[in-house]
């Protein structure tokens, strides 16, 4: 579906990303993780054609996105930013039929019979339909991610790229909308790349970790194989304890502070 090829992109002197290389699979669920500043948010910048490569090349399903227009790439990739940004009032249903555009003939102006059909599934989906009249600035943090993966959902993907999308929410909301992409994942084969700071719940619901560190790719692989005392301590330069989730068996991490000491474990 999606594969890297010695990507190098960034920002000047400032920030690089530098020879990274991978692929994923058709309908595969990964999470990019990784420090702050280690150039998460960037490598989807890159997937996405909003940042232009140095070197490399970007392939989506084995053609070079540099020359894919941005309107038919939107039709094959949707991204999920952390905030809407939107300049003017708008309603949720207004919105998330932004989702269309991209399948939309230049000159047509209102959504046709067939549009509207996606646009009600996307909503009904993301459980949005409730309030798919209300303005956009009156939305929880919650609501708001839910709209936008709505949106993403109305343009029919084929993969779904997501910024942390559960940032700075409650654990309620984090579940919900984790279990939300998780049956995208699965009932509808869309293939998730989505950022994460969150490891417990990346190790949760992910089946493949991209750890990224100083801009490169340090590791890739299973949370089994990824969380592990020694990488956590390399990368992140803190200590923790390994456990098991009871209920699935993932890996589990505790963060120990400097005053724990192996006895008192």
């Amino acid at each position: 579906m999606l594969k890297a090829e010695k990507l190098c992109c960034g920002y000047g002197r400032n920030f690089q990303l530098k020879d990274i290389s991978f692929s994923l699979a058709k309908g595969e669920f990964a999470a990019i993780i990784g420090p702050n500043g280690s150039g998460k948010t960037t490598l989807l910048r890159a997937l996405s054609k909003a940042l232009s490569l140095t070197q490399g090349a970007v392939y989506l399903e084995e053609e070079n996105i540099s020359g894919i227009s941005l309107r038919n790439l939107s039709k094959k990739i949707a991204v999920v930013n952390q905030e809407i940004q939107v300049q003017f009032e708008m309603s949720v249903h207004e919105f998330v039929a932004l989702g269309r555009i991209p399948h939309q003939d230049p000159l047509q102006f209102f959504e046709s019979p067939h549009d509207e059909k996606i646009i009600t599934e996307a909503l009904e989906l993301t459980g949005t339909a409730e309030f798919k009249d209300r303005q956009l600035q009156t939305l929880s943090g919650g609501e708001r991610q839910l709209v936008m993966i709505a949106k993403a959902i109305a343009q029919e993907p084929k993969l779904l790229l997501l910024d942390e999308p559960v940032a700075f929410l409650d654990i309620a909301h984090q579940a919900q909308i984790l279990e939300l992409i998780r049956k995208l994942n699965r009932t509808k084969n869309i293939t998730v790349l989505i950022v994460m700071h969150e490891l417990n719940l990346a190790s949760e619901f992910c089946g493949r970790l991209l750890l990224f560190n100083r801009g490169r790719l340090a590791y890739d692989g299973s949370p089994q194989n990824i969380l592990t005392p020694e990488i956590i301590s390399e990368i992140y330069q803190t200590k923790v304890l390994v456990s098991k989730n009871p209920a699935s068996g993932r890996p589990f991490l505790l963060v120990l502070s400097g005053e724990t000491t192996k006895e008192k474990i």
